[in-house]
């Protein structure tokens, strides 16, 4: 597909033929374990989780019964799809850890699967060819998107944000309740589609979630030249549901002893022993406001690490020149941190990741883990900026949530 080709299109879906979704929406396939992939599928024989995540005996096998499936539900009347393309509104009705609730509203649309070369559709991460090879297997058997990808829109007028939202006063045509996230869906067509789709393609595209799945699209596109859209939940940038929660980590291993890595820090950080203060979380905000921090939390004890105005960067691995990923905590509390009390014992560890402050910290009071540490979410400018700068984040550098579910929308 040709750079000049508009970059988001309505599409005409599929969906389950049924107001109410609670009993067939699923997680990311990425994010199931085996134990909650038998929840979904004992939750209804229609469950999505059986044609993202299939079961046969043989491996290759999986793959051809979740076309066997598709093609029964859609013979059934199971799912039934649209007679004129369409966008699809999505509000996500959720809670934060904190007990506040947000709504974030995008909408899945089909976006051109091509080369990140064209720089329309922009990524912050490295991907692996195991999950590729995964994904590329289903696509080439069911020739449907049964998933969607994950998109930031720039939207700098916050014009698509209002746009979505005008949506969203109208009755919804299905709802459905996955993990205590409320998700409620709109089907828009006609010239309404079109406009909403034009926001949406005014300035390049940031892959939030799913890069995987994206460079899947990207390689079956190249095998069906006609399959040369993928199907993306595209959320404003300027939403003001949306969140990007931090990963804090969690290290496991007898002996860590930390003491001697104190000196070695105040050669980039200032360092301040914290104690258990009462609120760690408000008061690392507060520390890095303007700075890469973190907390570093020990049995007994914790400090607080803020980097130096003038900390010699230069030679920190990964860190390179780049100003974006300088300013990103997770770049530079990885190396210099992270890593360092990883290898200050002489048990092998155990790293962990938790978006749960409370749940890193109580590791640490209970005599679980030898140490945790905290970091600032990352801000959604980060992201894109990292982007624009053709550079790679961290591994866990950024949790959005909620999830895109799958099963609110297929696209053959």
């Amino acid at each position: 597909m040709t750079a000049g080709t508009p970059l988001v299109l309505p599409f005409r879906g599929e969906r389950y033929a049924r107001p109410s979704l609670d009993a067939v929406l699923a997680p990311p396939y990425d994010v199931i374990s085996p134990e909650a992939r038998k929840v979904l599928a004992a939750r209804d024989p229609h469950n999505i989780v059986h044609l993202i995540l299939p079961e046969a005996p043989v491996t290759e096998e999986k793959y051809a019964d979740a076309a066997r499936r598709l093609a029964a539900w859609r013979a059934d009347g199971t799912l039934a799809r649209d007679s004129a393309p369409a966008v699809y509104v999505v509000a996500q009705d959720y809670a934060l850890p904190s007990g506040e609730r947000r709504t974030r509203v995008g909408m899945l649309a089909a976006v051109s699967a091509e080369s990140y070369d064209t720089r329309r559709i922009r990524p912050h991460e490295r991907t692996h060819s195991g999950p590729k090879a995964d994904r590329l297997a289903l696509l080439r058997e069911t020739r449907t998107g049964l998933e969607s990808i994950f998109l930031l829109a720039p939207d700098p007028d916050s014009g698509l944000t209002r746009a979505l939202l005008e949506v969203t006063g109208t009755p919804s045509a299905a709802q459905g309740t996955l993990d205590g996230v409320l998700h409620r869906l709109w089907v828009v067509t006609g010239a309404a589609a079109d406009r909403l789709a034009g926001r949406a393609s005014e300035g390049a595209l940031y892959i939030a979630d799913g890069h995987h799945r994206y460079e899947t699209a990207v390689a079956y596109a190249k095998e069906n030249p006609a399959a040369d859209r993928v199907m993306a939940f595209i959320v404003s940038a300027h939403d003001p549901g949306l969140v990007v929660l931090p990963t804090h980590r969690v290290i496991y291993g007898a002996g860590r002893d930390v003491s001697h890595l104190i000196e070695q820090w105040r050669l980039w950080f200032e360092v301040t022993p914290s104690g258990l203060v009462a609120d760690p979380v408000a008061h690392l905000a507060r520390a890095g406001a303007s700075r890469p921090a973190c907390f570093v939390a020990l049995p007994g004890d914790g400090l607080t690490l803020v980097l130096r105005a003038n900390a010699p960067l230069d030679d920190v691995p990964g860190l390179g020149q780049n100003p974006a990923l300088r300013s990103l905590d997770v770049a530079v509390i990885e190396p210099l941190v992270v890593k360092q009390i990883l290898g200050a014992g002489t048990s092998t560890p155990t790293l962990t990741y938790t978006p749960d402050a409370q749940t890193a910290l109580n590791a640490v009071r209970k005599g679980h883990a030898a140490a945790a540490v905290l970091l600032n979410p990352t801000k959604v400018a980060q992201v894109l900026a990292v982007a624009d700068a053709g550079a790679v984040m961290p591994q866990k550098s950024t949790y959005f949530v909620p999830k895109v579910p799958a099963g609110l929308v297929l696209k053959p």
